[in-house]
């Protein structure tokens, strides 16, 4: 794959990601793929789950329906760079959203997904974890 080509594997991901439909969700994920987030992440401690997903079914889950449980309405992502080397994609986004309780998160982030046959082999996320915990944790 060329690196255009993997912009836009992963900008169609985030299209897929929006839509909310597992079946296209599941569509740009290897069946083995992995999620990694730093451990302790805010979003993965009020959901009660795990910063390290593991395999396609789970990932899914977690976008097309955990995810909108803390994230309920007014998802915004504000895409700041993006950057492909190899099979390697890195996005730089700051993301905004309401959370269940009504309050506003907003915060930056960094993805790299890693890509093998033309679908994200592993993601891996990172962002402000001391400001996400102030949002969401109080």
């Amino acid at each position: 794959m060329d690196l255009e080509r993997n912009k836009k594997l992963v900008i169609d991901a985030w299209k897929a990601f929006a839509s909310r439909d597992p079946q296209r969700v599941s569509a740009v994920f290897a069946e083995d793929a992995e999620w990694i987030a730093p451990k302790g992440n805010a979003t993965a401690v009020a959901l009660g789950g795990t910063h390290h997903m593991i395999g396609r079914d789970a990932i899914v889950h977690f976008i097309t329906v955990e995810f909108h449980k803390l994230f309920t309405e007014g998802v915004k992502i504000e895409f700041r760079g993006m950057y492909a080397e190899g099979s390697t994609v890195i996005v730089e986004e700051r993301f905004q959203a309401t959370l269940a309780g009504g309050k506003l998160y907003d915060n930056d982030y960094c993805f790299f997904f890693e890509l093998r046959d033309g679908l994200i082999w592993r993601v891996r996320e990172y962002m402000d974890t001391l400001r996400g915990k102030e949002i969401i944790l109080g």
